[in-house]
């Protein structure tokens, strides 16, 4: 099974705050999308709330939420244990966040799909720091010229 994070992050690891992105940079958007579509996203309630059209369009939304709720279109799981057993087998399976999730997969994920905002950022949730000795950087691709730059990274568990 293939346990892919797809994370955008600030220099100083930063991910988001009051619920929200930090940065607007539609061409990681448009990477992301092209990237998930006709894939499983794996996230926790906080984020599925955050997306501006729930669930997102072909893509299986796998949520995990220990609040007793109900969303229409998407599948409730209460951990981590349980969205890997639902994940699909054949496919990648993306890791969209928050926080917490990052946490609990980091350790499990065989790929990082990573954007490195070259600007450190004021947040409330953070991406867990990555131990790059445990990863292989396979994809390079840098976009100095933007406002805000960054860098877009694919890695590999050795």
């Amino acid at each position: 099974m293939d346990i892919t994070i797809i994370v955008a992050i600030a220099e100083n690891y930063a991910i988001g705050k009051d619920n929200d992105l930090l940065w607007h940079i539609p061409g990681d958007l448009k990477r992301f999308k092209k990237l998930t579509t006709d894939h499983t996203i794996i996230m926790g309630r906080k984020t599925y709330l955050s997306l501006p059209r729930r669930p997102l369009p072909n893509r299986r939304s796998v949520i995990i939420s220990d609040v007793k709720e109900t969303f229409d279109g998407v599948e409730l799981v209460s951990s981590i244990k349980e969205a890997i057993s639902v994940a699909d087998k054949d496919k990648e399976n993306f890791i969209i966040g928050g926080g917490m999730v990052y946490s609990q997969f980091l350790p499990l994920a065989n790929k990082i799909y990573l954007t490195i905002v070259h600007k450190d950022y004021e947040g409330d949730v953070f991406f867990p720091e990555i131990d790059y000795s445990e990863w292989n950087i396979t994809e390079t691709e840098e976009h100095k010229d933007n406002d805000p730059p960054f860098s877009y990274l694919t890695l590999e568990r050795k």
